[in-house]
């Protein structure tokens, strides 16, 4: 029974077909054009008739960055493309002749983990995603955790910081502020400017002329101590977070994927730490595990791929 899976990317739209194992037999990419939401559609139309070409297909998922109805039809808001409720479910299959669902973009990928990467021996796994910004997927006794309106788990605007740094959602002291990619690029150069052990980063940002995530992701692996100092920080507000997240979801697993988690043990240790820091009745509670996400770059397509399928089923 195999599914089609696309993810709807600012840059990219990457295509898929996953049979059950959650393997991509073939995929594809194509540029994303975000000012034009009717080359969207277009795109994703021909991409999934392609993939589907020949094949038992059973059903299409999409996965896309922002706010999904509960049914999994309309996108509400998405950040990257000019959608304000958007029918895209209604849009494809009036085009294709399959069932279809529309999935927020981090749901998918950690539903991806769940099944089949890093959370597959656990019921309940709460799953964040550290690159430009935080997302997040929550997974309570085997079910997808989406929210009474479909726009839930939206973990990278947990307020970690009362009246902190603002955020683009509009409110102030957001997780995505202290525990991202873009954070921790902050860090780094506020390191940089402190001298010390930030000199290391303050030289490569003289001779490059500004740092980027590439620069201080070398600096880490080559032991720099401004940049593990500024990773060490940024684990510090994830664990915190983690520690909260606990006290309500009660995780038996956190994940933690997107380019920051290639840090690997170097990210978990500093996050563990200020989880159990902060966790309550600590010594009492049981104690969650951590772990390094398995898919890298095809985790969105795998999970709107059997999101897809399971739902076709039922």
């Amino acid at each position: 029974m195999h599914a089609i899976g696309i993810d709807i990317g600012g840059t990219k739209i990457a295509g898929a077909l996953v049979d059950e194992a959650g393997t991509i037999i073939r995929s594809d990419r194509q540029p994303t054009t975000p000012g034009n939401p009717r080359e969207i559609e277009d795109t994703v139309v021909a991409m999934i008739l392609s993939l589907g070409e020949g094949e038992d297909v059973v059903a299409a998922g999409v996965a896309a960055a922002g706010f999904i109805d509960s049914a999994q039809s309309t996108v509400y808001y998405a950040p990257n493309i000019s959608w304000r409720n958007e029918p895209f479910r209604d849009k494809l299959e009036a085009r294709i002749d399959l069932p279809i669902i529309i999935e927020n973009d981090a749901n998918a990928a950690g539903w991806a983990e769940f099944r089949y990467g890093a959370g597959r021996a656990y019921t309940d796994m709460v799953t964040l995603t550290i690159g430009t910004g935080v997302g997040g997927a929550i997974v309570t006794n085997n079910a997808l955790f989406r929210g009474g309106f479909g726009a839930g788990a939206e973990l990278g605007h947990l307020r970690v910081v009362p009246d902190g740094l603002p955020c683009g959602c509009g409110a102030h002291g957001c997780l995505e502020q202290y525990g991202s990619g873009r954070a921790l690029l902050r860090i780094a150069n506020e390191f940089a400017d402190a001298g010390g052990i930030g000199l290391g980063l303050a030289g490569v940002r003289a001779r490059r002329g500004k740092l980027t995530g590439k620069d201080v992701g070398r600096l880490i692996e080559d032991g720099d101590g401004g940049a593990r100092a500024a990773l060490r920080q940024l684990g510090g507000a994830l664990g915190q977070a983690c520690a909260s997240l606990g006290a309500v979801l009660d995780p038996q697993v956190f994940v933690f994927g997107g380019g920051v988690a290639a840090a690997g043990d170097l990210l978990l240790e500093p996050i563990r730490a200020a989880y159990l820091e902060y966790l309550p009745a600590r010594g009492y509670h049981p104690e969650a595990e951590f772990a390094i996400a398995q898919f890298v770059n095809d985790a969105g397509v795998v999970g709107a791929a059997d999101l897809a399928r399971l739902h076709a089923v039922r």
